[in-house]
């Protein structure tokens, strides 16, 4: 007998009908490609400082035995606006600042009434779910993968888990991957055209327990 596997075994799903405009996704993909393609000099204008994990760049390095994440990355805190960090967000080159502003409010609303949808199917107290995240933290982290030249050094991204509530996460195209690891093996995923593969973080799955 085969089994199945619900939502609640994985802590994945993936979502598509969720409203957010397909021509926002559309942008929002097109627009984060020109942005890892512009010159580095570019670029370097949003790199990390020391001790701080917003901007572009990677700081993920704790051993020199380590396999090294192969990927150029851009993370930055989007809401709430008044913590923003002056040089990142604002400093975006137009259009793509614009469709980021637009891509955060669209995740923003989809991810509350995702919350919304989960405390009702679990029972949970819904004010006390809209308590814990209606003016909580959004942060954005973009992964660019460049050809490697070396792949038996390097990893795309190391394994890890999500710290936080919940993360929507929208692939560039259809290449599987993403993997997760269930019942010690790990899993391709297959993303749907224009889907959010959508993860609940360890907050989440600390409450459901």
């Amino acid at each position: 007998m085969s089994t199945v596997y619900t939502t609640r075994d994985w802590g994945f799903f993936q979502m598509i009908n969720h409203g957010v405009d397909s021509l926002i996704l559309e942008k929002m993909k097109e627009q984060m490609l020109e942005f890892f393609n512009m010159p580095m000099e570019e670029k370097k204008k949003f790199w990390q400082d020391a001790g701080d994990v917003e901007g572009f760049g990677q700081v993920f390095v704790v051993s020199e035995e380590q396999k090294l994440d192969w990927a150029d990355m851009f993370y930055m805190v989007t809401l709430p606006h008044d913590i923003r960090k002056p040089h990142l967000f604002p400093k975006l080159p137009l259009p793509f600042r614009d469709t980021l502003e637009a891509y955060s409010r669209e995740v923003k609303n989809v991810s509350q009434k995702t919350l919304i949808f989960i405390a009702n199917a679990l029972k949970m107290d819904v004010e006390e779910m809209k308590e814990l995240f209606d003016e909580g933290l959004q942060s954005m982290r973009m992964n660019h993968y460049p050809p490697c030249p070396e792949p038996e050094k390097a990893i795309g991204l190391s394994p890890h888990s999500d710290p936080l509530g919940i993360t929507f996460l929208l692939q560039i195209n259809e290449v599987e991957a993403l993997q997760i690891k269930k019942d010690g093996f790990w899993v391709p995923i297959k993303p749907l055209p224009n889907a959010f593969i959508v993860n609940l973080g360890d907050i989440i799955e600390g409450k459901t327990h």
